[in-house]
């Protein structure tokens, strides 16, 4: 029987996929607010531990990104149940917190994936690693045209955003990543009748008012 992350009770997850600049960071923060779920990104967490000092896979994380590729699934995934069971921990503490210590109700933790899975690799990882612990809902993609994406990006670097991957010539070399790796795993949950796709090239609030509605 596979394990839970969470008291036996899988954790609902969410991906969230689009090009860079269509607005997942944006959209998962709407989301998370109103309902309740924590936001994981994939990048950020590779590139926190990018920067972590010591850290055994930064230097080949800053490589990846730099030139626009896909980090070794192997180091995504376990970031990723990390980070889900760091937030499950939390929340079954808060539980014996406030029931006196004797933690009979079992919150389900809920997460937004954003970035992740990539390419059929990642997908792969994923079904080792973590399917059986989890349980996704669905997957929602967030549509955008790419010369949208790469002004929304520059724009972002204009005004600090300080991602080294926040220049044109980078940005260029991930939509060609995420056209050829990244679309296949959208059809491929397209398939399986569990996509859900959102027209991301309009202001963050109309897109959102069409995003809530998958969570309702």
């Amino acid at each position: 029987m596979a394990r839970s992350l969470f008291n036996g009770v899988k954790p609902l997850v969410t991906f969230v996929l689009g090009g860079p600049g269509s607005g997942k960071g944006t959209q998962c923060k709407l989301i998370c607010e109103e309902f309740g779920y924590k936001h994981l990104s994939a990048g950020d967490l590779l590139r926190a531990e990018r920067n972590s000092p010591g850290s055994q896979y930064g230097e080949m994380i800053e490589r990846y990104i730099r030139e626009g590729k896909i980090v070794p699934v192997e180091v995504t995934c376990s970031l990723l149940e990390a980070a889900i069971d760091e937030h499950c921990r939390e929340l079954a503490a808060n539980v014996r917190s406030d029931q006196g210590g004797d933690g009979v109700s079992k919150p389900r933790g809920k997460f937004l994936i954003d970035g992740f899975p990539r390419n059929e690799d990642n997908l792969n990882g994923w079904n080792r690693q973590l399917a059986d612990k989890v349980e996704v809902s669905f997957v929602l993609f967030l549509e955008c045209p790419h010369d949208v994406c790469i002004k929304r990006c520059l724009d972002r670097g204009q005004m600090g955003s300080n991602r080294s991957d926040d220049n044109e010539e980078s940005l260029r070399k991930r939509l060609v990543t995420f056209t050829q790796d990244t679309m296949p795993i959208v059809d491929h949950y397209r398939n399986l009748n569990l996509l859900r796709i959102i027209d991301a090239n309009k202001p963050a609030a109309e897109v959102y008012a069409q995003v809530r509605q998958l969570f309702l």
